[in-house]
């Protein structure tokens, strides 16, 4: 990756994108800091740190959440729009053909999309805000709460307007996906502060003659490495599908005859479906705490972390990596492209017999992928039933949560997205960079 960010930098067009995309970056975290109105900071933090429902959104707006800041939504409220859009693509003909339609409808679905991100962005920050109650808000400005939550929710749906209006700009401007980046972004914010708490608690309890999290260090090392090693294999694994082209004589001369595959990803979805999942299931957890703030049964039965919480996020995993599949890959009309141009695979018929095999090849590749994001899902889950009871655990376990597998899911995802994306451009540009080897 570092030689081929060395050989982009010598290209003027992709120097050019890599900084457009670094001030995005370094902007978005400076309006993390941007404080919100009205706001008890510290009643924020130790509410967030007492409901692990809103963890999930923390980890993706990079903790801007537990401070509540002018970023606290951050594009969490554009992925829920999303999902809606794409799920109603589905079943209303009119989203469906303008789906369709090319760029000219992906751009108007995309408008949609905006339009009911901020919708939504507004709804969930009053949302949050009335679920924290009026101990969140500076005792000064208790007495006319419904005017602090307007301007309260404004103030974020402000923010989380500017957050996909950045995420946009770095997806046609920059380098990479602009809403992924966002999100890697927040993630990588969130590391240095974790390393840090880490090693003071490690040392204070080293002076004190416990150098358990000294010895415990190396082990979890060694597990993030074996995991990213694990994301990597997945991310770039493919099965090829072997097709050969007949043959074809026009005059004196032979045309085809050669021999070509089909690259179908294990993970071609990415980490949508794991991202989406989280954030559908985070959703209605700010609708219980704005209308019923102080219902208990809800994080006792579906709050983060509980059994039926892991198997809800292992269902909705596993239908928006199906979901995902269904849209992203046409078996028939690869099967009608190849019959068109005289292809066929190896023992298997032209037509209706190589899409039934291109479907199931796909559904095989959709279920692996399904299972490794819902295992991915999971993972932090178990880690916190293991770790939870011990004493003195919230280092590790803050330790190991920030370097959860969906973190390292997302970081490494995106970090090869980046890659594939300059390596193209570098080949354009007569680069080769790792395509050396």
């Amino acid at each position: 990756m570092f030689e081929v960010l060395r050989n982009a930098w010598r290209v003027k067009d992709l120097r050019r994108k890599l900084l457009y995309t670094i001030m995005m970056l370094l902007l978005f975290r400076l309006c993390t800091y941007i404080p919100t109105p009205f706001i008890d900071q510290s009643a924020i933090k130790q509410a967030v740190g007492a409901n692990s429902g809103w963890g999930v959104i923390d980890i993706i707006t990079g903790g801007s959440l537990s401070g509540y800041t002018f970023m606290a939504m951050g594009i969490t409220p554009y992925i829920n729009a999303s999902i809606i859009l794409q799920l109603l693509t589905v079943v209303i003909p009119r989203l469906e053909q303008l789906s369709k339609e090319g760029p000219e409808g992906r751009k108007k679905i995309t408008q949609y999309t905006r339009y009911l991100g901020i919708i939504l962005a507004f709804v969930q920050a009053v949302g949050i805000c009335m679920s924290f109650g009026s101990s969140a808000i500076v005792s000064t400005f208790r007495d006319n709460l419904f005017l602090v939550y307007v301007i309260i929710g404004l103030t974020l749906t402000a923010g989380s307007a500017l957050a996909i209006w950045m995420g946009e700009r770095i997806t046609e401007n920059g380098i990479g996906n602009g809403i992924s980046m966002l999100i890697f972004i927040g993630i990588i914010a969130r590391l240095p502060s974790t390393v840090i708490a880490y090693v003071q608690q490690a040392a204070a309890q080293a002076r004190e003659g416990n150098a358990a999290l000294w010895w415990i260090l190396p082990v979890i090392i060694l597990a993030v490495a074996a995991l990213v090693v694990i994301i990597v294999r997945v991310d770039l694994g493919e099965r090829r599908i072997p097709v050969q082209y007949a043959k074809r004589i026009s005059g004196r001369k032979v045309y085809g005859g050669q021999s070509t595959y089909i690259p179908m990803k294990p993970n071609g979805a990415g980490v949508l479906p794991l991202i989406f999942a989280m954030s559908f299931l985070a959703f209605p957890n700010i609708i219980i705490k704005m209308f019923w703030p102080h219902v208990v049964w809800y994080d006792n039965w579906l709050g983060a972390g509980t059994p039926l919480y892991a198997v809800l996020s292992v269902v909705l995993v596993l239908f928006f990596a199906y979901f995902y599949a269904s849209i992203s890959f046409n078996p028939e009309e690869t099967a009608n492209d190849i019959q068109k141009y005289g292809g066929f695979i190896q023992g298997i018929r032209p037509g209706k017999p190589t899409s039934d095999y291109l479907k199931k090849i796909n559904r095989r590749l959709t279920l692996f992928a399904g299972l490794f994001l819902a295992g991915i899902a999971v993972l932090p889950m178990i880690i916190s039933a293991i770790l939870g009871n011990m004493e003195n655990s919230a280092p590790i376990l803050n330790l190991a949560l920030t370097f959860s597998s969906t973190g390292l899911l997302i970081l490494t995802s995106v970090s090869i997205e980046v890659t594939k994306q300059l390596e193209a451009q570098l080949v354009m540009n007569h680069y080769k960079g790792f395509l050396d080897k």
